[in-house]
């Protein structure tokens, strides 16, 4: 398996909880500007999670609990912000949350998840 098991595992997390920070806080970063722009940002950021664990987790098992857990994730924080005072609750972001998990599956299922194993040997390559 890949001898930075650990950091792309903490790197992974690390994105976890920007994205759990990101979603509670009263004004996030805004980087772009149209119409349900945030729609497309729900997708990018649970797609690449998803993308980013399934480098890590190779057998379909464990990708489907991450997928599930990630679409539960995605759930939950919508329905933390419909708690707060400041943060909307909004069935469109959970679907758009499931669309980026959905999306990263199926370019993993096209040889998309072997990307981090790749990356690392080129990484341990330069570092020798």
């Amino acid at each position: 398996m890949y001898k930075l098991r650990r950091i792309w595992l903490a790197l992974g997390w690390l994105w976890v909880a920007t994205i759990i920070y990101l979603s509670l806080t009263p004004h996030p970063p805004e980087p772009i500007h149209f119409l349900n722009a945030d729609k497309l940002e729900h997708a990018l950021a649970y797609s690449f999670l998803m993308l980013w664990f399934c480098q890590v987790y190779q057998q379909q098992v464990p990708r489907i609990l991450v997928a599930s857990l990630l679409v539960a994730l995605g759930i939950g924080i919508e329905y933390l912000q419909g708690i707060t005072t400041y943060r909307v609750f909004d069935y469109a972001d959970m679907l758009a949350n499931g669309a980026g998990v959905l999306f990263s599956l199926i370019l993993i299922s096209i040889g998309m998840g072997q990307i981090g194993a790749m990356l690392e040997t080129k990484i341990l390559k330069i570092a020798e």
